[in-house]
């Protein structure tokens, strides 16, 4: 399946705070507020929704598209996700900015304080699919990213009938009722989380019902009580794929949305697509990072069986 992953590719730095905030804060003074504080560590990883999901999918021996925007210092990223099988040709670096960063500082309490410098993610508003890619696609995901280039990738794909998921996620928060509704035209399939679908039924007045109507698979992710798939009046039950260690719930959802896709690529039901896409959350789940997770596929596939009946199908992934 000829499957292309549009969203952010960024680069992520964690820093951890021996102490806590709520120390050096003063409730009197919060409106001028001038503080620093030393970590006493930080790491890189590699992130951002579309390059997250690229990157497990590739994992599954899928072969998607990534499709975004990136700075003049993307060459690391890139020599990762084209090692790990991530088409690349339909990225676009602009020179002129550094890559979309997420700086996180963490206390010991695990209270975060974070910057997010969108870079070369400005610039995704000026592509279209059809300016870098002359085939249709069999599949779009529009996961989160310059909130206009998400509006004008959904017009496009309904215009030119491609199939595509909407996966707003993070920017329900940023997109307006009218936003959201008008991106919703022509998808295939929604992907939120509990909490995003109540926001989108506040922004829009569309529950879950509604929603139901719109799309032919609606699926809401319910953190450690699994998801939920929507489908032709029925709904399907996806337990969580049980973890050894908790490390980092990070990138967790972009990871199962992977393993969702992949079983769509597959033509498998809707059943374990779902349960595809627990197991690679729960990897991504097991590691601190949102690409820090690998495996074999044979390895995935004895994994799975341990909790999951899969009839023989996974067969076909080898």
């Amino acid at each position: 399946m000829d499957i292309i992953v549009s969203g952010s590719i960024a680069y992520d730095y964690l820093m951890r705070f021996p102490g806590r905030f709520a120390e050096h804060l003063l409730l009197d003074h919060l409106h001028r507020i001038s503080v620093s504080f030393l970590v006493e560590d930080m790491t890189k990883h590699w992130g951002g929704n579309g390059g997250n999901i690229a990157y497990t999918l590739a994992l599954l021996h899928q072969k998607p598209k990534l499709f975004g925007t990136v700075g003049r210092d993307f060459a690391p990223y890139a020599e990762r996700l084209a090692e790990s099988g991530v088409d690349l040709s339909l990225v676009q670096r602009i020179d002129d900015v550094f890559m979309p960063s997420f700086f996180a500082n963490i206390d010991m309490d695990n209270n975060q304080i974070g910057s997010f410098y969108s870079g070369a993610m400005n610039y995704a508003k000026n592509f279209r699919i059809g300016d870098v890619y002359d085939a249709k696609p069999d599949l779009v995901i529009v996961s989160p990213n310059d909130p206009d280039a998400m509006s004008n990738l959904c017009e496009e794909c309904h215009q030119r009938g491609i199939k595509f998921i909407y996966d707003p996620s993070q920017q329900v928060a940023r997109l307006s009722g009218d936003q959201l509704r008008a991106n919703m035209q022509g998808a295939y399939m929604l992907v939120v989380n509990e909490y995003e679908a109540e926001m989108i039924n506040q922004k829009t007045g569309l529950n879950i019902e509604s929603m139901r109507q719109m799309f032919e698979v609606l699926i809401v992710t319910h953190g450690n009580q699994g998801s939920k798939i929507y489908a032709h009046d029925t709904m399907i039950q996806v337990p969580v794929f049980q973890e050894t260690v908790i490390k980092d719930p990070t990138g967790v959802g972009d990871a199962y949305r992977a393993g969702l896709i992949c079983g769509l690529a597959q033509g498998y039901p809707l059943q374990l697509c779902g349960e595809l896409g627990s197991l690679c959350a729960t990897y991504a789940l097991e590691h601190v990072g949102t690409q820090n997770h690998h495996f074999t596929i044979s390895d995935f596939i004895a994994r799975f069986r341990t909790s999951f009946d899969d009839g023989g199908q996974l067969e076909s992934m080898r």
